[in-house]
């Protein structure tokens, strides 16, 4: 599976102090799992898209199939009220 980060959710990772990255970086390694690891719910609204919370912070994130392999899409890492703006 291919891990694609956005360009805002990278640079809000890079600003967290290790401990939190390490944990974010672990939730992200448990969604390319079969089946996924974590506290994930569909977000409503979004149609195939869903979040992971990991503690206070949320990841907001779908799947999308190429014709090899599957493409996990990181679309924004943020804290808990924050993340749905």
């Amino acid at each position: 599976m291919q891990i694609e980060i956005a360009k805002d959710a990278e640079k809000y990772i890079s600003k967290l102090d290790k401990p939190t990255k390490k944990k974010i970086r672990d939730g992200i390694l448990g969604l390319t799992e079969s089946p996924p690891k974590g506290d994930i719910k569909p977000l409503q609204g979004r149609k195939g898209e869903y979040r992971l919370r990991l503690g206070k912070y949320r990841i907001l994130y779908k799947y999308s199939d190429s014709n090899v392999f599957k493409i996990l899409h990181i679309n924004k890492v943020d804290s808990r009220g924050d993340v749905y703006k």
